[in-house]
């Protein structure tokens, strides 16, 4: 599974922002710098992550981006699809009279993406974090 470099930048902007030792909103800019990811475009899969819920945006001086909930409760899965749209097998029916072959194969894939599914679900932002050092 690959993903796309919006995708990465949202993880890490969510992971960074899980880490936050912050009590506010963090600005955008300061995500963007620590990140090492262009500001503009960081904006813009900002934005996403508030629109799904991920993320609150606080407007002003003193505004920025905060997570919603816990990183316990923010799934690999959810950050994903909040970017790139639900997450499935793109097994398109290409005829109407397929044949079994082409049944299987849809439903091999299916399969896969739900287990896929399942493991980004149960993947929290949480644990892909580094621990506190000691």
């Amino acid at each position: 599974m690959k993903l796309s470099r919006t995708v990465a930048y949202a993880v890490r902007a969510t992971m960074q922002l899980a880490q936050s030792e912050s009590e506010g909103p963090v600005p955008c800019s300061r995500l963007a710098s620590d990140g090492k990811m262009p500001e503009r475009f960081l904006l813009q899969i900002l934005r996403n992550l508030v629109t799904h819920g991920i993320l609150r945006s606080t407007r002003g001086v003193d505004g920025g981006y905060t997570l919603v909930r816990p990183a316990n409760e923010i799934s690999l899965l959810e950050v994903i699809e909040a970017i790139d749209g639900p997450y499935d097998a793109g097994v398109a029916d290409t005829e109407a009279n397929s044949d079994d072959s082409a049944a299987q194969i849809r439903q091999a894939l299916s399969q896969v993406t739900d287990t896929t599914r399942k493991q980004l679900e149960a993947i929290k932002i949480s644990q892909l974090l580094k621990p506190p050092a000691a």
